[in-house]
């Protein structure tokens, strides 16, 4: 698998996708992709300027009469196959992720590529079932009825953590609606949504139907947002930044979706299965290193269990093993970034004044020194308004407090600025469906925390953004509602006329 992909010989005419082919950037400004395991560049390429943002946009526009003037069967039919060269090409996919990204070829191999060509069978079928409502004559002599229409040509920006899905989450709905788009993923992690795209053009989807722009955020990223020919714009990121595109589409009137950070709680009951919920703590906290908005990263445990779940959580954390992500064995990978690295441990360091670091809370020396890794943390004792409760860490690092009743559970559940997911772990069917009701999360699983199905939506509450990714749901963000009505009495003058002139 890594003798046959190279990235820089893959994308030697650059790592923008514009109108069915690569091309370099024309900012004047190189950037390179680095290996986070190891701190070696993989590939270097012209970042994207806002010509190449013009041209891309420029493309999608010109592809989105024919586009979404294709019958849904048509749309429908050239996903699936879509869907079959992603299947074929798994491979090169997986070890791309894993490449740029760091994480352990197992979870590429298991869930990122797996979940992304899924996710593209499912919008190959919901592409033939955009439906309004039905036709009827709602007053007795009109009828009416809905159609969904594309609305034109979207621009959106995916994140770094997961570079091929969120390239997925955001081009699928899209153009499953009919709507063309360019997507702008992470200029550190570009690979695999170039070659999702180009995946799509070998499968036959029009040129300029999805287009790549790779680019920094200051530049490509912004004037795609306020581009006056992008009718809408999807980001998934940090609530910061979130807060700066909303501005830049709300001065242009733009639909606007938004899929911000997380702090998600995890929630344990004092009836819950304690090993159901140690291993689900310590998986739900480390998927991909701890870099995922709806990772575990805030455990509340019920005080009847909780020294034996700290105890249980800790050991467990121990034996994960860290090592070189294309090692089937490997456990945890490193983070995106030595800065990532650095962040992570300057909140673990601070929160050393006021909690105890019962595990982790150290990068591994040897092999790994030149890696971004950092041990599997676990730390107990913090006050829910200390930083590291209440601040979006995105690393491998669980927090755990104590309650006593399960009012005040759910109520420091609630107690962050974020809302995107949530679990809740209990043998007790009202105790778990009072959770599931009260929390105020996007998504709130009931004994388990992390499973993700293409059939159902993804989005937050609160600060973690509106509107969603996945299922059908998403067409919300990507159809135009038209209501359409059809006078049936075939009269010139209508009674409500005399509401304008003469008698009735």
């Amino acid at each position: 698998m890594g003798n046959t992909f190279q990235a820089q010989d893959r994308f030697a005419d650059g790592a923008q996708y514009i109108g069915g082919r690569l091309r370099p950037g024309t900012s004047g400004c190189s950037h390179d992709v680095v290996n986070p395991a190891t701190g070696q560049t993989v590939y270097t390429y012209e970042l994207a300027g806002t010509a190449d943002v013009d041209a891309a946009v420029a493309a999608a526009r010109a592809a989105f009469p024919g586009w979404s003037g294709a019958t849904p069967a048509e749309r429908s039919e050239a996903m699936h196959r879509f869907a079959a060269v992603l299947a074929e090409q798994a491979d090169d996919f997986a070890y791309a992720e894993s490449l740029q990204c760091g994480k352990p070829i197992k979870l590429s191999t298991e869930f990122d590529v797996p979940g992304t060509v899924d996710n593209t069978s499912f919008f190959a079928g919901a592409a033939r079932h955009l439906e309004g409502k039905s036709a009827a004559e709602y007053d007795g002599d009109h009828t009416s009825y809905v159609r969904r229409e594309a609305i034109g040509v979207i621009g959106s920006i995916a994140p770094w953590n997961y570079p091929l899905q969120m390239a997925a989450w955001k081009v699928l709905p899209a153009v499953a609606a009919g709507n063309t788009i360019v997507l702008k993923p992470a200029e550190i992690t570009p690979l695999t949504s170039l070659m999702f795209a180009q995946a799509a053009t070998e499968a036959g989807i029009p040129d300029g139907v999805i287009n790549i722009v790779t680019g920094a955020g200051k530049d490509a990223g912004e004037h795609l947002v306020g581009h006056p020919d992008v009718v809408m714009t999807s980001f998934t990121g940090s609530t910061a930044v979130g807060k700066r595109v909303a501005e830049i589409a709300t001065s242009t009137v733009k639909r606007l979706h938004l899929e911000l950070g997380g702090k998600a709680p995890f929630v344990v009951f004092d009836d819950a299965d304690l090993e159901a919920a140690v291993n689900g703590a310590v998986a739900g906290s480390l998927i991909n290193t701890g870099q995922d908005c709806t990772a575990a990263t805030r455990a509340y445990v019920q005080r009847p269990l909780y020294d034996a779940f700290v105890q249980g959580v800790a050991e467990l954390m121990e034996t994960v093993r860290l090592g070189d992500p294309f090692d089937p064995d490997t456990d945890l990978g490193p983070l995106i970034s030595h800065a990532q690295r650095d962040r992570v441990a300057g909140f673990v360091e601070r929160a050393r004044a006021y909690a105890t670091v019962v595990t982790g809370g150290e990068a591994p020396g040897g092999a790994l020194a030149d890696g971004a890794y950092y041990r599997p943390t676990l730390v107990a004792g913090a006050a829910q308004d200390s930083e590291i409760v209440q601040s979006e860490i995105f690393g491998p690092v669980l927090v755990v407090l104590p309650f006593d009743t399960d009012d005040e559970g759910i109520a420091l559940a609630n107690d962050t600025p974020y809302g995107l997911a949530a679990s809740a772990w209990s043998r007790d069917l009202y105790r778990a469906n009072r959770a599931t009701r009260e929390i105020k999360a996007g998504c709130v699983w009931v004994n388990d925390h992390i499973p993700i199905i293409s059939e159902m939506p993804h989005g937050g509450y609160k600060a973690s953004g509106f509107g969603k990714d996945m299922s059908s749901y998403s067409f919300e963000e990507y159809t135009q509602v038209k209501h359409v009505m059809y006078d049936n009495t075939a009269v010139a003058r209508k009674d409500w006329h005399r509401t304008i002139f003469g008698d009735r």
